[in-house]
């Protein structure tokens, strides 16, 4: 459901700011998401007691150095609105709509065994050139059998396990027998 509302907001923002204002929006609602993480903000913030003015005045004392009118309106929207819990998927909208614009993604490797960053680089060539667009991959050691490449933002995920490449090529040649 927060999904669906923030891509109403993203969409606003993405509207309105220009390219630089609207990485400045993503990492002002990423600090957001990780501000409301906190016990003692969230407590705040979710409490029913404490005014929506008072939190909003909270919140736009914590963005005042961002010196944004479209930020301090969507906050004000966003408060009047009690949809406070809009932050991170916000954060995430922004980013995708950014990666998107830009045609610039990251991706995870998953693997059992150490991968080079010379091989890194290369695969992540390879798949941009096949999608037109840059992929930057890193590697994140797993127990996965195999290789496991996933971009999220571009909804790619390649597997190659070793076990079920050995099943296959015993089911080969035992139908080639």
């Amino acid at each position: 459901m927060n999904e669906l509302i923030a891509k109403k907001y993203v969409q606003a923002l993405y509207k309105t700011l220009d390219s630089e204002s609207l990485e400045n929006a993503a990492e002002i609602f990423e600090a957001l998401s990780n501000a409301s993480k906190d016990e003692k903000i969230s407590a705040v913030l979710n409490d029913p007691q404490v005014s929506k003015e008072k939190k909003q005045e909270i919140i736009l004392l914590a963005l005042k150095d961002a010196n944004s009118n479209e930020i301090n309106n969507l906050i004000k929207l966003l408060v009047e609105n009690g949809r406070l819990g809009v932050f991170y998927e916000i954060a995430k909208g922004l980013k995708k709509v950014i990666a998107d614009s830009k045609k610039s993604y990251c991706g995870v490797v998953y693997s059992d065994t150490e991968i080079e960053s010379s091989i890194l680089s290369d695969l992540g060539n390879g798949l941009g050139k096949k999608f037109d667009s840059a992929i930057s991959l890193s590697y994140k050691k797993s127990d996965f059998d195999g290789i496991k490449v996933d971009v999220e933002d571009l909804g790619i995920e390649i597997s190659f396990s070793k076990t079920r490449i050995n099943k296959q090529i015993v089911e080969h040649i035992l139908k080639a027998i």
